[in-house]
Parts: C-alpha cells; structure tokens; sequence
C-alpha cells in the first residue's frame, strides 16, 4: 500500500458537505446531458460516491499539477460514462471550470463524450471502446514496476518516490470484452500489486438487463485469476454505503501480492424516483420532469441548473490543499533519494525529459553489404545493441519472441517473484505478453501512457487484425509505442494463407497517424529503428515495423532511408525513363530489374521506400527530386495489395502486387508462382514505359 493502512478506514469522515459535493455531481451530470440532449447520465449519477471517494479521499493526486510524475493513475473504462471523471475534475480544481460541463459533447469543449488524452487535464487515457481501459491500466502498473526497477530497485515496498497506485473504475461492459479478460490474466499472472479495480455492477447495458448476455461470477473468474477479491454492498435505501467502499479501497491498497478488484453493487441513474435501475438511463437524457423531480429529491432548486454552491466548491478544493502537500512530501523523498542515487537521478532526468543517452547512435550495428539476413534477425540485433545503452528500453512479444526476434535480454525477464524460470525478475527487460495480442497493444499504450519507458511488441504481421483497435488508439494518443510485425508476406511460406498477410499493410497506412515502416535490408533496418527512437523524442506517434522471415540482401547504409524514401540505385541516364518503387523485400527485385532495363538502354532508377508516411512528410523538393513529375513511367512493387501505390504510378505506372490470398508453399516458390520476379517487374516497367509513349 501507499501511506496508510486498512486501518484508517476507521479515521475516515464523511460530513454533510461530502454527501452534498456528491449530489451535487449526480445534478451536474443529469444537468450536462439534458442540455446537451445526448449522452450517458445514469452510471455518472451513480457512480459519483465512488468517483468522489476516491478522487478525495485515497488517490494521491495534485489537481495543480496534472503529470506530477509521483501521482497515483485514474483510468475511467467505461468512457462513456465520462460525465463521473469531469464532475470530479472539476470539483477538485482542475484546469475544467462550469462552463465546460455546460459545453459537454460539444464541438471544441474540454469535455467530449469520451476522456480524450492530452484534451482535457486529468485525464490520464482515451477510453470509449470497452475493455481498452482495463488493458490501459494493466500497462501503467507494469510501466510502475518497470520504472521503479530502473531508478529504485532496492528500496523497502512503499518506501520509494516511485511507488505509487494505478486506480481503475471498469463496468459490466468491460468486462464482458475479451481485451479485458487478456489483460486481467497477465495482471494476474505478473502479480501487479500496484493496480485496484473497482468493478461497477450494476446489471445494465444499452440492451436492458445484463441477464441478457452476462451471469458469470467474475469475482471467481478474478480469483481464478489470481487477484485479491472483495465486494460490498449498497446501503439499504441502494446508495453506495461509502464508509464500506473506502475500507474497501483502503484494503486493496494494502494488498501488494496481487492485483485487487472490488465489485461494488450499484443502481444506475440513482436516485432518480423514475430512470432509476432502467436501461434507458444508461445512454438517454432523463428528462426535463425526471430531472427536476430528481432535484427536489436531493434538496436542490429544480428552477437552476448546474446548481455549485460556494461552500461545496470550497469544500471540494480542498483536494488542492492536499495534493500540494502531498506534492511536497513527494518533493522531500525524491530529494533524498537523489542524494542517495547520483548517477540513477542523472538517468531519471535524461529520461524524464524524453532524451536519449549521448552517443547511443554509435551503438547501431552496420551490417556487411551483400550478406542476405532477415529483417527480423537484423531488428533483433539492434534491440539487443541499443538495450546496452538505452536502459528504459524494454518490451516482449505475444508468445512470439524466437520468431519476432524481440528479445532484448535473454537472462532478464520482466517476472514477479516465485515464478519459476530461471531468468524471472520483478524488474526484469524482457515482457511475455502471453497470447494475447490485443491486449498487449493496449497494455503498451497504457506503458506509454505512463511515461519513463519506452516501449516496444511484436507479433505476425497477420495477427496486426487482433490487435487493430488499440493500435488505432495508439494513433489516437499519438503514443510513442513501436510494434514490431514480423513474416511481413507470403515470404513466410508454408504456413500458408491463414499467416501471410496480404491486406495488412495497406490497411494498417489508411489509420491516421500510424507510421508503418517496412525496410529492405539490414542497414535500413538499423537506420528506421534509430528514427524511431528519434521521433518518439521530439515527435511522439506509433510506428509498426515489418518485418521478413527470410533473408533479404544487404545494402550500403544510406541515411536517407529515414525520409521514408529515396535514391537506393540510379539510372544511368541524367534523368530515368523509368523509375522501380518497392519496399521490403520486394526491393531486390526491383534492382536485379533495373539491371535487366539498363541492359536494353533504359534508364531505370530504384527507389526504397521503407515508409510512405516519412516521405509524404518530407518537402516538396525533395520528393520530387526523388519522384520526378516528369517521369511517367512507373512501377511499384509490394507483396501485398496495390491499395497504397496508385497515387504514386499514376496513369500510367504499373503496380505488381497480390489481390489474393497466398498458399502453403515455400517462399521461392510462391513468390514466383505470383509474379513477384525480376522479369516480371521488368516487364511492367516495360508496359508502363509503352503507354507514356502512345
């Protein structure tokens, strides 16, 4: 636990004024959404005990300070219900006033319907689409523990700067996707003592009753889990009986063996006389006669809306009082600790700030040109290379490690203690997400999302689909999180169709602010990783490496491969009659083409283009230096779809990709049974060569 123990329950008050900031969100919320006239108000009203409780009563937290890097975590799941995290923003102080809420759902507000991070102060997440949020958290408490591990490893539990609680509110809906039971299972499994979940059940979903879809006892399936479980009840008249809620909290703080979880029994839209405990509750306005009869309930005028009395506002700042102390007993150990650590504060600082260790880029490995190795094999290299030197580096793999060669440290895996491999160690390099790629996407967004590390997973490119709306919300966050796909097409082989992708990467660049990377050789996958640690310096957004299975032949290193694309061999003639993009390991086919061209007098220029993201960033200038316009005749080659290439052959380019599914077969043979040869790239430069011409 933090800084109390279960005990304190006994200490803890509750005043008439704490019962009125409570009502006061309930209104507030029931006053939001009929202004608005759409929204969630029902789990926002009766989850305002609870959100009040722990936002003033246990989490350490400093509303003037939003990223103090020693507060606890808030992840709300249920998105949807973000009238709960709002209220309690903005009555804890915030940089989210009334006007704000009056603003909800509205275009340019600080309060969409949905937490939005790097929006809104405070909200330490993006949530919405259910289960996510769970995973999130998942992640933050791995990122605690990893942090603590670099900077503090040593020190007695709950005597370090950099311990601290990750607080989840989840729903029935979260818990009915299977992200979250992925998620709940490694927590489980990696003993996350650090992460409390407080599990709103209160038997509704958009459909009516969760009897429709959901009779499971998930406090067994948690324990199964391994988690420390409890449940309370609401008091007689169906509120949340908060003293009960806060010993609860208190409890599962004080557990830190393993991950608790706490269902608490609730009735949504309490306590509205009529919406109360109806499905229509959950996702509708109540109504202005519902509202004002729920008002008068309460004690509140039904003639005002948004209705903060002086006294509860001042009562309820006071969260700011105590987060300044709490920030300045934080201020006082992380003090001594850097009188005990000197070279670990240096390190803290460097990574605080989002900086590389100088000279880290010496460690890049090059690679002799000619020698045919996998991408894959090359990136495993450079991880192992830059884990020498970048210690907040870390990641793993979704059970795939000897395949997406992710391995950054073969003696130091990130395992609690008692489990039973030899390379275990609470602080250990190398994750094992398990099987379960969604989840280990949305656990690295919440690593990333809890900051200090940076973090990296793989898996086969095909399996991207599993993980696609977390990597989606990566992009959404602009979260600097690597994944690493490797068997990157049909190159894989005998597997056959159900592992080669062949939509992947043109569905994977159609997500807005993802940058897919997939480099031809060796060098330029040394040359791409480094960029990516770069940008996610200065640059923050998520990149998708992809990766081959097998050998592909080495270049000379070029710099140029971090504009995303550029000259790999020119033509022979001052301008090209024709010019080769290709990416990945299509592109020694494209230069045994050019040699095939050049052979007959046309002037062939190759272009690789790792990613298409890059170039499109670079200026104008510089692309059209690359591409000239003047250059009709193109070709691009990529083993896959042809979604991604028509805008750059025009009219009268040529595209040799694969518009269906591969086979069971060796490489070889299905690279050339689908025509990705040199001839028959030569002979589409030929075809495209012959329709500029007329």
């Amino acid at each position: 636990m933090s800084t109390q123990t279960a005990d304190s329950a006994d200490s803890f008050e509750w005043t008439e004024l704490d019962r009125r900031a409570v009502d006061t969100a309930r209104v507030l919320a029931a006053d939001a959404v009929q202004r608005v006239g759409n929204g969630h108000p029902g789990t926002a009203m009766s989850l305002a005990p609870a959100a009040y409780t722990i936002f003033q009563k246990v989490m350490r937290h400093d509303p003037a300070d939003p990223e103090w890097a020693g507060r606890d975590r808030f992840v709300l799941s249920p998105g949807h219900t973000s009238l709960t995290l709002y209220t309690q923003l903005y009555l804890a102080g915030y940089e989210l006033g009334l006007d704000d809420l009056k603003a909800f759902r509205t275009h340019g507000s600080k309060t969409p319907g949905h937490p939005e991070y790097g929006h809104t102060a405070g909200v330490e997440t993006t949530t919405g689409p259910l289960g996510q949020g769970v995973a999130n958290a998942v992640g933050m408490a791995m990122a605690a523990r990893y942090e603590r591990g670099l900077f503090d490893p040593d020190a007695p539990r709950d005597e370090s700067p950099f311990d601290h609680t990750v607080w989840a509110i989840v729903s029935d809906g979260d818990l009915q996707e299977g992200v979250s039971a992925e998620a709940s299972s490694l927590a489980g499994h990696q003993k996350l003592g650090n992460l409390v979940f407080l599990y709103d059940d209160n038997h509704i979903s958009i459909e009516g009753d969760t009897a429709t879809a959901f009779s499971e006892d998930v406090l067994k399936r948690y324990e199964a889990y391994g988690w420390d479980v409890r449940r309370i009840e609401p008091q007689e008249d169906g509120d949340v009986d908060v003293r009960a809620l806060y010993a609860a909290l208190r409890a599962a703080q004080a557990e830190t063996e393993r991950p608790s979880i706490i269902a608490m029994r609730t009735i949504i839209a309490w306590p509205a006389p009529n919406a109360r405990n109806t499905e229509a509750s959950h996702g509708s306005a109540l109504g202005e006669d519902e509202v004002a009869a729920t008002k008068r309930l309460l004690g509140f005028d039904p003639e005002q809306t948004f209705e903060v009395t002086d006294e509860v506002l001042a009562h309820t700042r006071g969260a700011l009082d105590r987060g300044a102390e709490a920030r300045t007993a934080w201020d006082k150990r992380i003090a001594a600790w850097r009188g005990d650590n000197p070279e670990r504060a240096v390190t803290f600082d460097r990574v605080s700030k989002g900086e590389l260790p100088e000279g880290w880029e010496d460690a890049l490995p090059v690679f002799e040109p000619g020698k045919a190795v996998a991408t894959r094999a090359a990136s495993g290299k450079v991880l192992q290379a830059l884990g020498a030197v970048v210690p907040e580096l870390w990641g793993g793999s979704a059970d795939l490690a000897g395949s997406n060669n992710t391995t950054i440290d073969k003696t130091s895996s990130f395992l609690p203690r008692g489990n039973p491999l030899p390379e275990a160690e609470p602080y250990g390099r190398t994750i094992h997400f398990g099987i379960r790629e969604f989840s280990m996407a949305a656990e690295m967004n919440g690593i990333a999302l809890h900051g200090n590390t940076r973090i990296y997973g793989g898996t086969f490119l095909v399996f991207s689909d599993y993980m696609r709306n977390a990597v989606r919300m990566s992009a959404l966050m602009q979260l600097p999180v690597t994944y690493v796909w490797t068997h990157d097409s049909i190159g894989l082989g005998e597997d056959g169709p159900t592992h080669q992708p062949i939509e992947h990467l043109a569905a994977l660049r159609a997500i807005p602010g993802l940058n897919v990377v997939r480099p031809a050789d060796a060098n330029e996958t040394a040359t791409v990783w480094a960029e990516i640690l770069r940008r996610h310096t200065t640059d923050p957004a998520p990149h998708g490496l992809a990766l081959t299975r097998q050998g592909v032949p080495t270049y000379e290193p070029n710099p140029d491969a971090a504009r995303g694309g550029y000259v790999l061999v020119d033509s022979s003639t001052e301008v090209p009659d024709v010019v080769i993009v290709a990416t990945g390991s299509e592109v020694q086919l494209a230069v045994a083409a050019r040699e095939a061209l050049e052979a007959e007098g046309v002037g062939a220029r190759v272009v690789s283009m790792p990613s298409v993201e890059w170039f499109e960033e670079q200026p104008r200038e510089y692309r059209e230096r690359v591409l000239p316009p003047s250059v009709k005749a193109r070709v691009a080659v990529e083993a896959g779809i042809g979604l991604t290439w028509h805008r750059f052959v025009g009219d009268a380019g040529r595209i040799v990709s694969l518009e269906h599914f591969g086979a069971s077969a060796d490489a070889k043979t299905l690279f050339a049974e689908f025509g990705f040869t040199a001839e028959n790239v030569a002979a589409a430069a030929r075809a495209s060569l012959t329709a500029v011409r007329g």
